[in-house]
């Protein structure tokens, strides 16, 4: 069955973008069929895989001039890519009827073919990110391990809430985990211990390592498995991948 998942935190420069990237990727590495999708006007998940000139984004199915036409990146890690003129739909689906189910429908005919669909969303709490919440099973965020990792999470958590209230019944949060994580630092510590202890049943067991490789793989239009497969970077990425496939019992690959 496909799980769809969505890497949320309007709160901006945890990683969010990095590990929907890395953490799709992994999943690939593991043997499964995985599906990226850029909800995020910014685009900088499609410009760090390096598309930036599709003529089939994410913009164009929300406004119903195609359907989801996936990128392949490499086989069975495929992207819905987006584009700078997304920034403008929340105002121009905001008259569409049932709008917060537009994404919902674009991906029916199309989830069967893939194991995970994990879509970022954009740095705010709009109808972007309503068509991500609706459409998906699970939400994951990244928490940066700072001080200030926790304010604002009660506005996201309000959301999901009403989210699942009413439009979405099964959606739940699927899984927390800590991003930029330096365990030399005390402060880093003290944050993920109060992490645990807001999200006690969410906390992921892998953190992610402040890593330069992470941001260098960007810069080539690279997942960081391609970029340097034995970097640092690259191990916590496939643990975390590890982690999610364990906790969503699906079996591991031989």
């Amino acid at each position: 069955m496909t799980k769809i998942i969505t890497i949320s935190n309007h709160k901006g420069g945890v990683g969010k973008t990095t590990s929907a990237i890395n953490i799709g990727a992994g999943l690939n590495k593991l043997g499964k069929k995985v599906l990226l999708i850029d909800l995020d006007p910014q685009a900088n998940l499609s410009q760090n895989l390096g598309i930036t000139d599709s003529n089939r984004t994410i913009y164009g199915a929300l406004r119903g001039l195609h359907g989801l036409e996936p990128t392949s990146i490499k086989p069975g890690f495929d992207l819905i890519p987006s584009t700078l003129d997304l920034s403008g739909a929340e105002i121009e689906l905001s008259g569409e009827a049932g709008r917060e189910f537009i994404l919902k429908e674009l991906l029916e005919p199309i989830k069967k073919k893939y194991d995970f669909i994990l879509i970022d969303s954009p740095p705010s709490l709009g109808l972007l990110t309503i068509n991500a919440f609706t459409a998906s099973d699970e939400i994951f965020i990244p928490l940066q391990a700072e001080f200030l990792a926790l304010q604002g999470l009660t506005k996201l958590v309000e959301v999901i809430n009403k989210i699942k209230k009413r439009l979405n019944p099964s959606l739940k949060i699927g899984g927390v985990f800590i991003t930029q994580y330096d365990s030399r630092k005390v402060l880093n510590r003290d944050v993920v211990e109060a992490i645990k202890n807001h999200f006690p049943k969410e906390i992921l067991s892998t953190s992610i390592r402040d890593n330069i490789a992470l941001a260098k793989a960007q810069t080539q239009g690279l997942d960081i498995f391609r970029y340097n497969q034995k970097s640092q970077g690259a191990n916590d990425y496939l643990s975390l991948s590890k982690e999610i496939l364990k906790i969503k019992n699906f079996k591991k690959p031989k």
